[in-house]
């Protein structure tokens, strides 16, 4: 692997963060701050208006994800941690990509395809259509080496690839190539249906687990989270999906193997396996809670932070977008 110059990382303002945000990126984010020296965290709020946004709610929910990120463990003395819209350069090199960005390679985005194939075309917003140039000049305004993404996000670091690829060849090497940093990045299912992910726009609300809920809540949903007729422990993504869910949630959150997971609980059946599930998960999730309940008391330091970390991103913006202004002819 090439060496880890610069990491970004975006996470969309859904407010406080579920099991899934948590153990498929948040997680991950903690850990990568103490291997690198260089490393962007961005509350992409620019992305969530691509479907439309309660205005009062989305302020809300912006600072909830900051306080839920805090809470979690990123530490902005080893990370910059910043809100989106509060750096212009991101919209201003979007649109310098966009206009070398060909459509046939975003007609071929699994995302558009997808919800163009379901929604009313003549009534599908351009800023669906054009977010993947955006997620772009996220990546490439900090000429970021790498970025922690899960299976689902690759074709976007594909495209951004493509993007650098083609500026690089056409007025010399401006971007680095971004790398995907897969690593252990769990992918976690919703508690009601394991084809599906854990995601907070779904309406059923046994089907996660948010961060913010208490024991009682936590316990109650595991209990009710769905498994199969068949009354043993196993990990089997193909048979027993709803199961292996269960398993890889208890795996992430311990840090043992699929393996290990189902070796302790060999002979048990399911329903202690989810009454002890939902202890780890207590004990994991309340040391979060504590501190998020101390940063809502003091959100004059949640929206300090905020403005440190955009100032520190434009400083690294500012040259960056200048070196591309100046390529192009616009300086």
């Amino acid at each position: 692997m090439a060496q880890i110059r610069r990491i970004f990382s975006g996470i969309q303002p859904s407010g406080i963060a579920h099991l899934g945000n948590y153990l498929g990126a948040i997680q991950r984010w903690v850990q990568l701050q103490d291997e690198c020296s260089s490393v962007l965290y961005s509350i992409v709020d620019l992305h969530s208006l691509t479907v439309p946004q309660a205005p009062l709610l989305l302020r809300e929910n912006i600072r909830g994800m900051v306080v839920c990120l805090l809470a979690c463990g990123v530490d902005p003395h080893k990370s910059i941690l910043f809100q989106q819209s509060q750096v212009p350069h991101h919209t201003e090199l979007a649109w310098l990509l966009g206009c070398r960005t060909p459509t046939g390679w975003l007609n071929r985005m699994t995302q558009w395809k997808s919800k163009g194939a379901t929604d009313n075309r003549d009534l599908v917003s351009l800023g669906l259509f054009a977010y993947p140039v955006l997620m772009s000049a996220d990546i490439l305004l900090y000429k970021a080496t790498h970025v922690p993404v899960g299976d689902d996000q690759l074709q976007h670091l594909e495209l951004a690839r493509d993007i650098a690829k083609s500026f690089n060849s056409h007025y010399g090497f401006t971007f680095p190539d971004p790398q995907p940093l897969l690593g252990n990045a769990r992918r976690i299912m919703s508690l009601r249906n394991p084809l599906q992910k854990m995601s907070k726009s779904d309406n059923q609300e046994l089907s996660r687990i948010n961060l913010s809920d208490p024991p009682d809540r936590i316990r109650n949903t595991v209990r009710k989270a769905i498994t199969d007729s068949v009354g043993e422990v196993s990990y089997d993504l193909t048979e027993r999906p709803a199961v292996s869910n269960l398993v890889a949630i208890y795996a992430a959150v311990t840090g043992l193997s699929h393996e290990d997971v189902c070796t302790k609980y060999q002979g048990k059946q399911t329903v202690d396996f989810k009454d002890e599930l939902a202890d780890v998960l207590i004990e994991k999730i309340s040391p979060i809670q504590k501190k998020m309940m101390y940063l809502e008391r003091n959100l004059e330091y949640v929206d300090k932070v905020l403005c440190e970390g955009a100032e520190k991103a434009k400083e690294l913006a500012n040259t960056n977008l200048n070196e591309v202004k100046q390529l192009l002819g616009l300086q």
